[in-house]
């Protein structure tokens, strides 16, 4: 079993954990609503695909930036090409870490991820693309 589906919009990392005045910790408003997003895509694009408790996955994420309108054409257009890739927040790791996102709506639990690939690119459509798949033996 295989699904694929895209986040629209500039990639985003998972926030840090933020302390209440009273030492509660929270979730930032803007990490919870990048992994509502992240949730509702895969709901709209892979139904009710669910990969069940104990089956190896691997995720693959492509996360294209936008191209930045102060880089000269002629690096723009390296951009394009993928010459030039990004080295730019957020972390690869923390990409990832957005996959709590589809905890118990695509798998079972992220531990199940045994494998995990990060690719980074500009893009004029920057986006998210997210493959999930199960994981052969080799």
């Amino acid at each position: 079993m295989k699904v694929k589906f895209i986040v629209p919009g500039p990639p985003r990392g998972k926030g840090r954990p933020r302390f209440s005045r009273n030492g509660h910790t929270y979730t930032p408003k803007e990490t919870e609503q990048y992994e509502a997003k992240i949730a509702y895509c895969y709901r709209q694009q892979c139904g009710r695909t669910f990969f069940e408790k104990d089956i190896p996955l691997d995720v693959r994420i492509s996360a294209y930036f936008p191209i930045p309108q102060s880089a000269s054409k002629k690096r723009q257009q390296m951009m394009r090409d993928r010459i030039i890739r990004p080295t730019i927040k957020p972390d690869s790791d923390n990409i990832v870490k957005c996959l709590d996102a589809i905890n118990k709506v695509a798998f079972y639990d992220d531990a199940q991820i045994v494998d995990v690939q990060v690719r980074k690119f500009y893009s004029d459509d920057p986006r998210l693309v997210i493959t999930i798949q199960e994981a052969g033996c080799r």
